[in-house]
């Protein structure tokens, strides 16, 4: 099978590694699955992982890629690392405060306040 062409724009910043989606639309299940696959790849190949997943580009999640990102926040938490999210639409924020995933994530407005806020 060949491999498919990542979704991911995936850059070091000091220790922390920033994850901006290619995607504007993250709906579908096997694209879904590839992205929670390339970050679970990331976070296991670090002890603590600081991950930033950078959402500029991004103007639609499905509630499965809802779904990938608990698993994100949980595997790198495992690792004893620090998830942040940034850059989130305010139509897609509206879905977090709904589901109560703002309680759960720590979310930025832009990328230089979550780099910031890593310890």
């Amino acid at each position: 099978m060949a491999s498919q062409e990542s979704r991911l724009v995936i850059d070091q910043v000091d220790e922390v590694t920033t994850v901006s989606f290619m995607d504007r639309n993250i709906l579908e299940e096997t694209s879904i699955q590839q992205i929670g696959d390339e970050i679970g790849s990331l976070i296991l190949s670090s002890s603590n992982p600081k991950i930033l997943l950078n959402f500029e580009n991004v103007e639609h999640l499905s509630s499965a890629a809802l779904g990938t990102l608990i698993t994100i926040n949980n595997n790198v938490k495992k690792q004893g690392g620090q998830l942040r999210l940034s850059n989130i639409d305010p139509q897609i924020y509206e879905v977090f405060v709904i589901t109560k995933l703002n309680k759960l994530f720590v979310i930025h407005d832009d990328n230089a306040a979550a780099l910031a806020s890593f310890k």
